[in-house]
C-alpha cells in the first residue's frame, strides 16, 4: 500500500512584538503599582504632607535627620528586631519538627497534617479575633482552663505578657512550613540516608549531616522570606491589644509596639504622612540589609545539589 505524503506544517517564528504583547502586562504593574508607589512615597518623604491640607513645602532631608534622633522610633525598631531574632528561630524550628513528626507512617497521618496546616490558610483578622477572646483576662477560655488549675487569671493583653501572646500568635501559623518543609524531606534521597546507616552513624547523625543539608535550601527560603514578613508585622499587635481595632494604635502595648506600628501612628493618628514615608524609607532599606545578610550567611549553611559559586 503507497504511503500517503502529510503535508508539514511550516513553523515560523513569532513575531517580536509577541513577547512584549505578554510581558507588557507585567511591566505595567510593576511600574505603576510598584515603582511609581515608591517614588511618590520618596517624594513625600521630603516634604511636611499631612494627607489632606494642601499647604505643605519642601523639607528636604529633614524628616530623615528627625527620625534618627526619634527615641521612640528607634525603640520600636529594636524591639522589632528582638521580636525578629526570637519569632522566625522558633517557626523554622517548629516546622521542621512538624515535618519530621508527620513525616512517618502514623494513623491517619493526612488528617492531622490538615489539621495542623488549616491554621495558616485563616485570615490573620480572623485568627487575631479569636486569640484575643482566648486570651481575655476574664472570660478567655485560657484563663478558664487556669482557673481549673488554681492558678490566678493573667493579663495576657496588657504588658508585660503582651509580648508572649504576640509571640504565641505568629507562631499558631506554622502549618504553612510545615508543608513546604514535609515535601522537602519527602525528596530526600532514601539512598543517602542508608548509606549514612551502613556507615555507622545513628538517627541523630543521619538527620543532621544528610537530612538537613539536603533540605537547607528549603530552610533558607522559610528563613528570608520570615524575616521579611516578622519584619513588617502590623495587624497582629494592632487587634491584639484590648483597644482591639486599627484606628487604636495609642492603645497597643508597649512592648508589642512594633516599628510598623509606630509607622501607623505617625500617619493616621498624627497626620505626618511626610514623616511616615521617611520611616518606611528608612525601614525598607533596613529590611533590604537583612535580608543581603542572610543571603550572605546562606554560603556556610545552604548546600545545593549544583555547584552555585561563581568562581568555580
Amino acid at each position: 500500500m503507497a504511503e500517503i505524503d502529510m503535508p508539514r506544517r511550516k513553523w515560523s517564528r513569532y513575531p517580536r512584538r509577541t513577547f512584549y504583547f505578554f510581558v507588557g502586562p507585567w511591566v505595567a504593574g510593576f511600574l505603576f503599582l510598584t515603582v511609581a508607589p515608591l517614588v511618590y512615597a520618596f517624594i513625600m518623604s521630603l516634604t511636611n504632607f499631612d494627607g489632606s491640607s494642601p499647604r505643605w513645602k519642601w523639607v528636604g532631608l529633614r524628616n530623615y535627620t528627625e527620625l534618627f534622633h526619634d527615641q521612640e522610633a528607634w525603640s520600636a525598631l529594636f524591639r522589632t528586631l528582638g521580636f525578629t531574632a526570637i519569632v522566625v528561630p522558633l517557626s523554622v524550628a517548629g516546622s521542621l519538627g512538624l515535618a519530621v513528626l508527620l513525616n512517618r507512617r502514623l494513623k491517619a497521618v493526612g488528617l492531622w497534617r490538615t489539621i495542623v496546616y488549616l491554621p495558616s490558610i485563616i485570615p490573620v483578622v480572623a485568627t487575631t479575633i479569636i486569640w484575643r477572646l482566648v486570651l481575655n483576662r476574664d472570660a478567655g477560655v485560657l484563663n478558664s482552663i487556669l482557673d481549673f488549675f488554681g492558678v490566678d487569671a493573667v493579663s495576657w493583653l496588657v504588658d508585660p505578657m503582651a509580648f508572649y501572646a504576640l509571640i504565641l500568635l505568629t507562631l499558631w501559623g506554622v502549618g504553612g512550613g510545615m508543608i513546604i518543609t514535609l515535601a522537602a524531606l519527602q525528596d530526600v534521597p532514601s539512598e543517602l540516608e542508608d548509606a549514612a546507616r551502613v556507615d555507622g552513624a545513628g538517627a541523630w547523625r543521619v538527620f543532621r549531616h544528610v537530612t538537613v543539608p539536603v533540605i537547607s535550601p528549603v530552610l533558607y527560603f522559610q528563613v528570608v522570606t520570615g524575616v521579611i514578613a516578622t519584619l513588617q508585622i502590623l495587624v497582629q499587635p494592632m487587634l491584639l491589644s484590648e483597644g482591639g481595632g486599627l484606628t487604636g494604635a495609642g492603645s497597643v502595648p508597649q512592648t508589642t509596639r512594633v516599628y510598623m506600628v509606630q509607622v501607623w501612628q505617625e500617619f493616621f493618628l498624627a497626620n505626618r504622612f511626610g514623616y511616615g514615608s521617611a520611616m518606611l524609607w528608612v525601614f525598607f532599606v533596613v529590611i533590604l540589609a537583612f535580608t543581603l545578610l542572610v543571603q550572605r550567611s546562606s554560603r556556610w549553611w545552604v548546600h545545593y545539589e549544583v555547584n552555585t559559586d561563581a568562581d568555580r
